[in-house]
């Protein structure tokens, strides 16, 4: 089945030069009614010329599942490229299109008693203090960065990738000597700032930090642990108790019931009393 020519399937005017050779995906079966070079191309140019994707499909009579469909193929490499260049021509033309809309107005019908009885041009305030700020920030966003565009966002994205790189030659070049040469750099300011800082203490505070110094020192000789101290706010009156630090969870028993309680039983276990050496008496 063979796909009919559509009257609406034009070849949009794009500006000579505008747009990058690049090389058309290449096709297992060279159909009439399918991705052909010639439409390929066409399919670029409409891209550039409206921005849309949609629409540049349906001018040359394909769907826009196929156009993508066509972008993920094997050798498309140049194709995706190109269809990059051409969306950033066409959010170019649309901000044209927008300026001028904003700058001149449009048309708009006028209707009284339900009958048109003519025109009169709208202008869009709102659209006009948009491309200004857009366009020229420092004079109308208060020295604000513009909101980038496609074409500014693809420029931020090779940046970051320039600066990445620069960045892992720049670690690359950086041996581990000079590395720890710089931590210690860094230690010994640090010890300088610290030792400044209580060079500049007062005498009072000096003796307190002696006294602080001689106290921990004399914990650390006695062993001290808080948790045995009832003073401390993490004493524990089970620590150390059972074989292990912490608190301590009651010991079950096979006679508990469900309450948690142990139950009387009056036949004691049998297994129990094999435990028991009657030689240990």
């Amino acid at each position: 089945m063979t796909r009919r020519k559509n009257p609406r399937e034009t070849r949009l005017p794009v500006p000579a030069g505008e747009l990058p050779a690049f090389t058309p995906v290449p096709r297992k079966r060279n159909r009439h009614d399918g991705w052909t070079e010639d439409r390929q191309r066409r399919f670029i140019e409409a891209l550039a010329s409206t921005g849309s994707v949609m629409a540049a499909a349906r001018a040359v009579n394909m769907s826009q599942e196929g156009a993508y469909h066509l972008r993920r193929q094997p050798g498309a490499e140049s194709f995706r490229k190109a269809w990059q260049t051409a969306l950033d021509l066409g959010v170019q033309r649309i901000e044209d299109v927008a300026m001028d809309r904003a700058l001149n107005g449009v048309e708009v019908p006028v209707y009284s008693y339900g009958q048109l009885v003519g025109t009169r041009t709208a202008y869009n305030d709102r659209l006009l203090m948009f491309m200004l700020r857009n366009r020229a920030p420092e004079r109308f966003a208060d020295g604000r960065a513009k909101g980038m565009n496609a074409i500014g966002k693809m420029d931020l994205k090779r940046k970051k990738k320039q600066w990445r790189k620069e960045w892992e030659e720049e670690q690359a070049q950086v041996s581990p000597a000079e590395i720890r040469a710089s931590i210690e750099r860094k230690v010994q300011a640090l010890r300088q700032q610290i030792a400044e800082r209580e060079r500049r203490e007062s005498p009072r505070v000096k003796r307190l930090r002696e006294q602080l110094e001689q106290a921990l020192e004399a914990d650390r000789a006695a062993g001290y642990q808080p948790e045995r101290d009832p003073e401390h706010e993490l004493y524990d009156p089970n620590y150390g108790k059972w074989g292990h630090a912490g608190p301590s969870l009651p010991l079950l028993s096979p006679n508990r019931g469900e309450s948690g309680l142990e139950e009387d039983s009056e036949e004691e276990n049998p297994r129990w009393r094999t435990i028991k050496d009657e030689g240990w008496d």
